[in-house]
C-alpha cells in the first residue's frame, strides 16, 4: 500500500496544483471581463449624463430665446 502512495504523491500533488493555477486563471479573467464590463458601464453613464446636461442647457437656451422673442413681439407690437 505504501508504494501505492509513493507512486501518487507527486503525481497528485502536481495535479492539485495545476488545477488550482487553471482555477485561479479563470477567476483572474472572469474579474478582467467584469471588470471591462464595469468600465464600460461607468463610461456610458457618464456620457449619458454629458448628454442629458447638454440637452438640459439647450433646453434653457430655447425656452430664454422663446420668451425674449416673444416679448419683441409684444413692445413692437
Amino acid at each position: 500500500m505504501s508504494i501505492l502512495y509513493k507512486a501518487a504523491g507527486w503525481g497528485s500533488i502536481f495535479a492539485i496544483l495545476a488545477l488550482i493555477v487553471t482555477f485561479l486563471k479563470q477567476i483572474i479573467a472572469l474579474v478582467s471581463s467584469l471588470l471591462a464590463l464595469i468600465s464600460f458601464l461607468m463610461f456610458a453613464i457618464k456620457i449619458a449624463i454629458v448628454l442629458i446636461f447638454v440637452a438640459l442647457i439647450a433646453g434653457v437656451g430655447f425656452m430664454i430665446f422663446r420668451s425674449w422673442k416673444t416679448n419683441n413681439r409684444q413692445a413692437n407690437g
